[in-house]
């Protein structure tokens, strides 16, 4: 499974931002799909995962952007969205999609659950 993320860029405080992450060489349909993401000098974080054993209807968030960001997954595309509302610059980071095909349920938000990984993309927010 390759994984491509695209839409990042540069935005003010209070903007908006869509993230989108396509899947190309498999069906991610049953595969668990998630966001994280890495700013300068500090760990890869959990930012929300969205599940695939309810067809997707279930969505975990950090509590960082619970309220602001949403994740959605369209199965007929195969890609995975991040709306992000109301950015702060602490939101400033390299966001990564990623794929867990084991569809891990109590450990969905763990890095570790995650097999495959896009190549990230800038997102940065200016106060």
């Amino acid at each position: 499974v390759q994984l491509q993320a695209s839409g990042g860029g540069l935005v003010q405080a209070g903007g908006s931002l869509r993230l989108s992450c396509a899947a190309s060489g498999r069906t991610v349909n049953r595969y668990n799909m998630g966001w994280f993401r890495q700013a300068p000098g500090k760990e890869r974080e959990f930012v929300a995962a969205i599940n695939y054993w309810t067809g997707g209807s279930i969505a975990y968030y950090s509590d960082s952007v619970r309220g602001r960001f949403t994740i959605s997954r369209d199965n007929a595309e195969n890609t995975v969205y991040l709306q992000m509302n109301s950015l702060k610059p602490e939101d400033t980071a390299v966001y990564y999609c990623a794929a867990d095909p084991k569809g891990s349920r109590s450990d969905i938000h763990l890095r570790t659950s995650y097999e495959y990984w896009g190549q990230g993309t800038q997102v940065t927010v200016s106060s």
